[in-house]
């Protein structure tokens, strides 16, 4: 679990770590980055000061990288983590404000150490729980805060008719509570294209961004979200859109084509439906958008992990690199790309500063042990998490083996003997 609390300088296998915040610059040392060389970084004032030669930065608090790849660190751009974590709650999911904020702060902690440091999560307003559930995802937000950043998204379930009169008032006092982000699934209510207008409308007076949950079944709603949609800033985000990947592939580009004309980004879900849009894990919910033709089509396509240990989905990491895994294993993209999707194309939708390992850019890093990208998600168990500057999070793992009888010189962790030293 991430330090909550500055700690002496340490590797990211334990031995040494970073210096509380405002106490001179951090060097990450020897570090490797994706295309190849090997650098020294140096951290200071929440962003990358100097970015050189092995050995060239000048001395200070140091943390050994020598092993692992260095990356801009991953966002989360798609999570519930008002819900994460009930998958084996006996009865009805608890909704009181301090239920709701423990299960966030867990799941956000659980993906911040997995790189991610940054969250956008969507949580329902309205109906019986009222904004309980919004109230305990801020107060998680505060106590987080210099750990990782949590942005919500309100979601009420109905906008339109007299049924809809106490959802749009529930959102119009989420967006004063706090949530910057208006969401929701138009795909739900009598009439989707009025829930759509609604949330568009809302967003635009407040300066919001928007993020709705659809399946992508029907092209003719997409092109009329689209319409609707174009030139609003911040900006529009959408997803899972399973579904796009069913239909006939001409129907599918055109949709790909009216989304990215209108610059709506689709935020696609590679381990299945979260299960807001109506769609069932294991069913036809369960489908990834095809996220090759939506960018062929122009469409800026972003990956997020979605449910997580909740009553759609009974297991989840919360990982941002299985997600990206999943897109690369599946063809969907090339590795580079494929993680791309879960860091730089992920902050952009989240309307977060571009991150590089450049000079002057944002100190929101992960290194993970490996040599290049694909081998980091295909197997990334090491990793160290670097937000504004500060190490907040690392994870070490150890792999050992017995006895090997092999015919080839194997340079092998070997198990401990009993009551001795690691050979």
């Amino acid at each position: 679990m991430p330090d909550s609390q500055p700690q002496p300088a340490r590797s990211p296998d334990g031995d040494a770590a970073a210096p509380p915040p405002g106490e001179g610059a951090l060097v990450l040392c020897g570090a490797r980055l994706a295309d190849g060389r090997v650098v020294d970084v140096r951290l200071s004032g929440g962003r990358i000061e100097a970015v050189g030669t092995a050995g060239s930065l000048a001395p200070g608090p140091r943390v050994d990288l020598t092993g692992y790849v260095l990356l801009p660190a991953p966002a989360e751009p798609h999570a519930h983590l008002d819900t994460a974590l009930t998958a084996d709650v006996a009865g009805p999911v608890p909704h009181g404000v301090e239920d709701v904020q423990r299960r966030t702060t867990e799941a956000a902690l659980l993906q911040l150490g997995h790189g991610a440091t940054a969250v956008r999560t969507h949580v329902r307003v309205g109906d019986v729980a009222g904004l309980r559930a919004l109230e305990g995802v801020l107060a998680a937000r505060r106590s987080l805060r210099g750990l990782t950043e949590l942005s919500a998204v309100a979601v009420p379930r109905l906008l339109t008719g007299v049924a809809g009169a106490d959802g749009l008032a529930m959102l119009r006092d989420a967006v004063g509570m706090g949530a910057t982000v208006i969401g929701g699934c138009p795909d739900l209510d009598p009439d989707p294209t009025g829930y759509a207008e609604t949330v568009l409308a809302l967003a635009a007076e407040h300066g919001c961004a928007v993020d709705l949950h659809t399946d992508g079944a029907e092209p003719a709603r997409l092109a009329r979200l689209a319409a609707m949609a174009g030139g609003l800033r911040p900006g529009v985000a959408i997803g899972p859109c399973g579904a796009l990947a069913r239909l006939p592939r001409d129907q599918a580009a055109r949709a790909g084509q009216q989304l990215a004309a209108a610059g709506v980004t689709v935020v696609c879900l590679p381990q299945g439906d979260c299960g807001v849009a109506g769609g069932a894990r294991g069913g036809a919910g369960a489908w990834c958008a095809p996220v090759r033709l939506l960018r062929a089509a122009g469409v800026k396509v972003a990956a997020g992990s979605g449910s997580l240990r909740d009553a759609v989905n009974p297991v989840g990491r919360g990982d941002p690199l299985e997600a990206a895994y999943l897109l690369a294993s599946h063809g969907e993209l090339a590795p580079e790309q494929a993680y791309e999707a879960v860091s730089c194309r992920a902050r952009a939708v989240m309307g977060l500063p571009e991150v590089r390992v450049e000079a002057g850019f944002p100190a929101e890093l992960l290194a993970v042990r490996g040599r290049a990208v694909a081998g980091v998600l295909s197997l990334g168990y090491s990793r160290l998490v670097v937000h504004h500057a500060r190490v907040v999070a690392r994870t070490s793992a150890v792999r050992e083996y017995g006895d090997v009888q092999a015919t080839v010189a194997l340079d092998l962790p070997r198990q401990s003997p009993r009551g001795g030293d690691p050979s």
